[in-house]
């Protein structure tokens, strides 16, 4: 006796519920699989921003040019954000009479932090999604598990002769719905894993430039005006 039953089937015999339970973790999984696709993107684009900039900052450009040059390509986000928003701050603080070099370094450092704060949360996009899809998934699946196997004993209970070959299918359909779980999930926390290691590395990067051109601005507003 030969008897084989594919994916397919075994997800049409399955009850109404355990069906649903199937269709979301599905959802689950492109939607989880979508955002790791982007995030990826746009963690590799910020890193190389970063090494980018830096290499131009530091070979010693002229800020006031370097500032026209990205103010000019309109919109700058990554660490360029906080370069603009520390020089933007510094300059308009400096064209105040009554200003010092310590009121020049606070306010430039009070507006990295704010365009810190903002790119740090532009890079966590879409994380917590993630997070809750790895940790909820495994569940979901369990839940149309136990519901899927209950369906099949009940049914067991109401025949006088009970064989496997009469619960295996619904025992292997339920079980489908923890695989598809576990498939939403193990991607899922391993991107976010990655991505949360990712942005921490990103933040330690703009915090070091942040207070590294704190100096550089605290230096500059210590010199005299006319230079």
């Amino acid at each position: 006796m030969h008897s084989e039953l594919s994916f397919i089937d075994l997800f049409l015999q399955a009850s109404v519920l355990v069906k649903s339970v199937m269709l979301c973790l599905l959802g689950f999984s492109i939607a989880s699989w979508t955002m790791i696709i982007q995030r990826s993107k746009a963690l590799n684009k910020a890193k190389v921003q970063v090494q980018q900039f830096e290499d131009k900052f530091w070979s010693g450009a002229d800020l006031s040019r370097l500032y026209k040059e990205i103010s000019g390509r309109g919109n700058p986000n990554g660490i360029e954000s906080l370069f603009i928003a520390g020089f933007k701050e510094f300059a308009r603080i400096r064209k105040s009479p009554e200003s010092n070099s310590q009121a020049v370094v606070d306010g430039t450092h009070r507006a990295m932090r704010v365009a810190l704060s903002r790119e740090v949360d532009t890079l966590e996009t879409h994380l917590s999604f993630l997070a809750t899809v790895g940790s909820i998934s495994p569940y979901i699946g369990l839940f149309g598990t136990v519901w899927g196997i209950m369906n099949s004993f009940i049914a067991l209970g109401a025949v006088q002769q009970a064989t496997l070959a009469m619960v295996a299918p619904g025992i292997a359909e339920a079980l489908i719905a923890t695989a598809m779980g576990l498939f939403a999930a193990i991607p899922a926390v391993m991107a976010f894993n990655r991505f949360s290691h990712s942005v921490e590395k990103l933040e330690n990067s703009y915090g070091n430039f942040m207070e590294e051109f704190s100096s550089i601005l605290q230096r500059q507003a210590m010199t005299p005006r006319s230079a």
